[in-house]
């Protein structure tokens, strides 16, 4: 495996004086820590907002459609800032842009339960996705550039803890905010983590030399197509299941005219001496296969945090706080798995497409056994099936970041970690935008069945008390189980491209 050491990124732009690596040793560990937590910050600002937007809205007085803007305005500019982070952080020295990117995160959700009105308050979130998602490409970074190569594994099992760890936490949290403390904590829990994160990120990370010449070859015209064009597709995946997709003009604006402005900047993006994507890297199959499983895999992911959420809320009567032994089940051990499994990949025999492909298998058979749901299923019938999830998610996450990182020559790796984060969050959006498609097409189609068997039933009687709640239950019940199917079908068929799109890689340095 090519050792990604990532030294001064995008060294295409020019070529200052070599510098001395840094010496690994517990100063870089702190600083890896540091960025790490405020990733995961990053993460869970996010998922504990959306899960306690209904409280956030009561106490704003805010209606349901002003609350979906505060969730798509911060995703968009969240993975917008994914692309275009790493060029930054190159610029103006990888520690003084995390730092600056911290204290700017922190700011704005110290602000945001303070906004005055709505419109501040969508105006500070939109800043603070920006803010935020300016982060998880430099714990990559961080982790390649400065970790010796039998270790570097384990740090990017920490980046793996942003897919597996974080998105669990996110339920647990919310609950606890809202239903012991205040729901403005649940912006103001970032506050103690991130300045904990500064201190470590200023004592751990050694101070590069600002590059502002770099400036004078500053990709303009892929920034003024890119940064939109991400931007309007998002926006347009999150408000299109409630807008009713393709049936709404804004809808059709946004998506059409984002693709359109996508086509333009990576067409743009192939002719730049500096691009911020690389697109000629895509012919590298493991690359390419990292990609393209890491979204399917997201999509999966996704669905088993929010397939219980839904099913125990709307069948059962489930408060966020309730649901959250499921999620902690299948979130607090990833800090042993993960470990554990980078230990596995770091063996030199152990090919990590086997693994992959258990891991996969796991997810798998969880779904499967989650497609037997039923109307009284509680809380303690999905701990099984989160077990499953426990090892099976890191062992599909992890090695596709070693696959990622493992075919590419060092000054390729900034471009990886820009595909890579990128990739990472349109894949989440575009899972949510597929999860509400189908969730709502389902329940539509499983309504009208069970309202036309029951129509032609001579049994039945239309004012049995609750009938019509009842009913709703009974859809949710089948629309779950369908979802767990699709997400089963999603994981098999990723098996089968491990037979022959990825090549073998190994570890950087197999221990001994």
């Amino acid at each position: 495996m090519t050792s990604l050491a990532v030294p001064a990124t995008l060294q295409a732009a020019s070529k200052p004086a070599a510098a001395a690596p840094p010496v690994f040793g517990p100063r870089i560990i702190i600083g890896l820590v540091g960025v790490l937590l405020a990733v995961l910050v990053s993460g869970l600002n996010e998922m504990v907002t959306k899960v306690a937007l209904a409280d956030i809205r009561g106490a704003l007085a805010i209606g349901y459609d002003e609350g979906t803007w505060l969730v798509a305005s911060y995703t968009a500019t969240s993975v917008a800032a994914m692309a275009f982070a790493p060029w930054c952080s190159v610029t103006f020295s990888l520690r003084r842009f995390t730092l600056c990117a911290i204290a700017l995160f922190t700011l704005l959700g110290v602000l945001s339960p303070l906004a005055p009105n709505y419109e501040s308050l969508l105006l500070m979130r939109t800043l603070q996705g920006l803010a935020g998602g300016a982060l998880p490409p430099m714990l990559m970074t961080v982790a390649l550039r400065f970790l010796p190569a039998n270790v570097k594994l384990y740090g990017l099992a920490g980046y793996a803890l942003t897919a597996t760890f974080g998105p669990g936490l996110g339920t647990p949290l919310a609950g606890l905010w809202t239903e012991y403390v205040s729901w403005r904590w649940t912006f103001w829990q970032i506050i103690a983590p991130s300045l904990l994160a500064m201190v470590a990120v200023a004592y751990g990370l050694p101070q590069d030399p600002l590059r502002l010449e770099r400036l004078k070859q500053f990709n303009w015209r892929g920034l003024l197509l890119g940064f939109p064009a991400i931007c309007m597709l998002v926006i347009g995946l999150l408000q299109g299941n409630r807008l009713d997709w393709f049936e709404s003009a804004l809808i059709c604006w946004l998506l059409g005219g984002g693709a359109l402005l996508l086509v333009l900047f990576m067409f743009n993006e192939w002719s730049q001496p500096v691009p911020f994507f690389k697109l000629q890297m895509l012919g590298i199959r493991n690359l390419s296969f990292a990609l393209l499983t890491l979204a399917g895999v997201l999509v999966v992911l996704l669905a088993v945090i929010i397939i219980p959420s839904g099913y125990l809320a709307q069948v059962q009567g489930y408060r966020p706080i309730q649901t959250a032994p499921v999620m902690l089940l299948m979130a607090g051990p990833q800090l042993i798995a993960l470990p554990l499994v980078a230990a596995l990949c770091n063996v030199r025999w152990v090919d990590c497409r086997w693994v992959l492909g258990i891991g996969l298998s796991m997810l798998a058979l969880s779904c499967i056994g989650g497609s037997q749901l039923t109307s009284v299923w509680i809380r303690d019938d999905f701990y099984a099936l989160q077990l499953l999830q426990i090892f099976g998610q890191p062992m599909a996450v992890l090695p596709l970041l070693m696959l990622a990182t493992g075919s590419i020559s060092p000054v390729e790796g900034p471009y990886a970690s820009a595909w890579f984060n990128t990739v990472k969050g349109l894949a989440a959006v575009v899972a949510t935008g597929v999860l509400d498609a189908l969730t709502t097409a389902r329940l539509h189609f499983h309504s009208t069945m069970l309202v036309d068997r029951l129509g032609n039933s001579p049994l039945a009687d239309s004012d049995t008390p609750g009938l019509a709640h009842r009913l709703h239950q009974q859809a949710v019940v089948l629309t779950s189980s369908d979802l767990y199917l699709c997400m089963a079908g999603v994981a098999l068929a990723l098996i089968l491209l491990i037979f022959w799109l990825p090549t073998r890689v190994y570890p950087p340095r197999a221990p001994t």
